[in-house]
């Protein structure tokens, strides 16, 4: 009998909520058998390793996150650009029920100081984010949006900074007015461009 033929990109998914949900040391191949509903075998067949399969999904995460840092990039004022990204990540974290947080934070916090190949891929994932800022920010800068005296560069890593520092508060202030507490950030991060 022929082995049941799969999408590898459905399956990077699944195996990727997996990880997402459970961090990647608290994730069994059994754990990524029933989420992605392969055998163990056809599993390792086609990525080698959980390790591996675990770099693709890292870089899943940036392919799916590239389309919310296209906003960046769109029509109309570039402040009020990166103030639609912050406002995006405090909907993400006030909808998420399980508090999945960023995968490439969560990467960076669990395996980058000890793991060379995910510390690699959470650096490409961050500094994508960081070069779409400064571009953004060096177009607000050409046009008169922003004070040419400013330092783009020092800026965009603030805002990446802001970015994760959301995502770290929004866990931490369970119960309290999470919503207000990251618009305060927000219009804080707005300002200081």
């Amino acid at each position: 009998m022929r082995p049941k033929e799969f999408d590898p990109n459905e399956i990077v998914d699944a195996a990727m909520h997996v990880f997402w949900q459970r961090g990647y040391s608290a994730t069994s191949i059994q754990d990524l058998v029933e989420g992605t509903e392969l055998g163990r075998s056809s599993i390792y067949n086609a990525f080698g390793s959980k390790h591996e399969l675990y770099e693709h999904t890292l870089r899943r995460y940036q392919e799916l996150k590239a389309a919310k840092i296209a906003v960046l990039s769109g029509p109309g004022p570039v402040l009020e650009r990166i103030r639609l990204l912050l406002l995006d990540v405090v909907e993400e974290e006030l909808s998420e029920e399980k508090g999945l947080g960023c995968m490439t934070a969560n990467a960076a916090l669990e395996l980058a100081s000890h793991d060379a190949a995910v510390a690699a891929i959470v650096s490409q994932n961050l500094k994508h984010l960081e070069s779409a800022l400064y571009e953004a920010l060096s177009r607000a800068q050409e046009s008169g949006e922003m004070a040419p005296d400013k330092d783009a560069r020092a800026l965009s890593r603030f805002i990446l900074n802001t970015i994760q520092g959301m995502r770290v508060l929004s866990k931490g202030y369970i119960g309290h007015n999470r919503r207000q507490i990251l618009l305060d950030v927000v219009d804080v991060a707005i300002q200081a461009l």
